[in-house]
């Protein structure tokens, strides 16, 4: 059959859907709501009703009356995806499956939809809903170039559940990174590619946010361009908003840069570190960190008031059982305000998957356990202390002693990174006592 626009009706209901991350959803509250969803919605022909349903916060409704149902999956979220498609496809509703794993392994997504986005959809999305309209859906969609920045419509985020997000004024200011680090899937899913939006169309979003006391960019990396940095950041002073972003360690060694950040009302920047060793960045090519560097790079950003979030990966191939240790006292003695630290995940796509899964030393392909358990073999030590060393650096960077001498007083934006550290200290309280209870570890470390 086709779908013919009645004057005045609706032609079709959409219903777009974010899959669980964790299992233990729906959460009262999750950090940001899915911004490319509403993205999706707001390229979705007007005469469409579109629903948005974000898993991590609400549940699924299976019975609810829809003609056509899409699905952003990461690999993390793949099979609870599939999941969810399998039941709408029972009852005779078509799905569509896109992001970044169905991007990656789309015979595998087609095994469960009727249709895969593979790309970006700015460029396939309108042409998708009028093929379904005129029941020609085809198999597949393929991104064929890279989609422009210009005039991108304001997303839906009047779809998004009320109440249920700590932050909702999350904007994309660019897309794609400069480098590529063989552990990120960035590359792999945008190319080795940095597009930039138009400065003005960036404000006249910003304006239309409810709120502006603090707006999240969710660019993988803000300053990859400097001079469209410079800009952007010279046109939000007057907008007197906070903001943070997530930076290379390359905007400390651009003094204009750094300062009109600040200016601009940056409160803090997620950086990667990824790792103290030099040889380890060699080998995930992320040359442009300088271990030696990393010193200077934190008091610099910190000289400027803006706190840092670091991520570090533990487990790389030149690390054996002194990186935790290490590692922990780095970020203690350097006063990182927080920081995040995981061993490497073969996302498939991927260089690390590649040449993880050639030599054997990848255990499982069940992409529900990726992230959230070790599912490679790391080369200096065993996976038991990987885990082990991983969970007791979460500990002792949160314990009550590391936080009081990290923060301190005084300190900007006080309440708001004791918050986060106690957020972080309790989640892993509850995690250890969770794998106590089911035999899995002792939470301290062993060497």
């Amino acid at each position: 059959m086709s779908y013919e626009v009645s004057r005045g009706g609706v032609l079709l209901k959409l219903q777009l859907i974010a899959p669980a991350i964790q299992e233990n959803t729906p959460l009262k509250k999750a950090l940001c709501p899915p911004l490319g969803l509403a993205m999706v919605a707001a390229l979705t022909p007007p005469e469409v009703e579109v629903s948005l349903t974000d898993e991590n916060v609400t549940v699924v409704d299976f019975q609810k009356e829809t003609d056509l149902v899409g699905i952003t999956a990461q690999t993390i979220t793949a099979q609870r995806a599939y999941e969810i498609c399998d039941s709408f496809r029972a009852r005779g509703v078509k799905v569509i499956l896109g992001g970044i794993h169905p991007s990656t392994l789309p015979e595998e997504a087609s095994q469960h939809a009727d249709a895969v986005v593979i790309g970006e959809a700015e460029e396939i999305w309108p042409n998708l809903i009028e093929d379904f309209k005129a029941n020609k859906l085809q198999r597949v969609y393929r991104q064929r170039e890279r989609p422009s920045l210009l005039k991108l419509p304001i997303p839906r985020r009047d779809l998004f559940a009320k109440g249920a997000y700590y932050v909702t004024n999350i904007v994309s200011t660019t897309r794609g990174c400069p480098y590529s680090c063989s552990f990120c899937s960035v590359t792999s899913f945008l190319g080795h590619t940095y597009r930039c939006r138009p400065v003005e169309e960036v404000l006249k979003e910003i304006e239309t946010l409810n709120q502006r006391k603090l707006v999240v960019f969710v660019d993988d990396n803000i300053v990859g361009n400097p001079k469209f940095a410079k800009k952007l950041f010279r046109a939000l002073v007057p907008y007197k908003i906070k903001w943070l972003a997530q930076a290379s360690v390359t905007i400390a060694r651009d003094d204009e840069l750094l300062k009109l950040a600040a200016a601009s009302g940056c409160q803090a920047l997620l950086i990667g570190f990824e790792t103290l060793s030099p040889a380890n960045l060699a080998a995930v090519g992320k040359r442009v960190n300088v271990v030696d560097e990393y010193p200077t790079v934190i008091r610099k950003i910190h000289s400027h008031g803006i706190a840092i979030h670091g991520f570090f990966i533990l487990g790389l191939d030149g690390d054996n059982e002194d990186v935790f240790e290490r590692t922990v006292r780095f970020a203690q003695k350097m006063r990182l305000e927080s920081a995040q630290f995981a061993w490497p995940v073969p996302y498939p796509g991927t260089a690390l998957c590649e040449s993880l899964d050639k030599a054997g030393r990848i255990v499982t392909k069940d992409w529900s356990q990726y992230e959230s358990n070790l599912v490679f073999k790391p080369k200096l030590m065993s996976r038991e202390v990987l885990q082990k060393g991983r969970d007791w650096v979460w500990c002792e960077f949160y314990s009550l002693p590391s936080i009081w001498r990290r923060v301190r007083l005084p300190r900007r934006n006080l309440v708001s990174i004791w918050a986060v550290n106690l957020y972080y200290r309790a989640f892993w309280r509850r995690k250890f006592r969770a794998d106590k209870d089911n035999g899995k570890f002792e939470p301290h470390f062993v060497s």
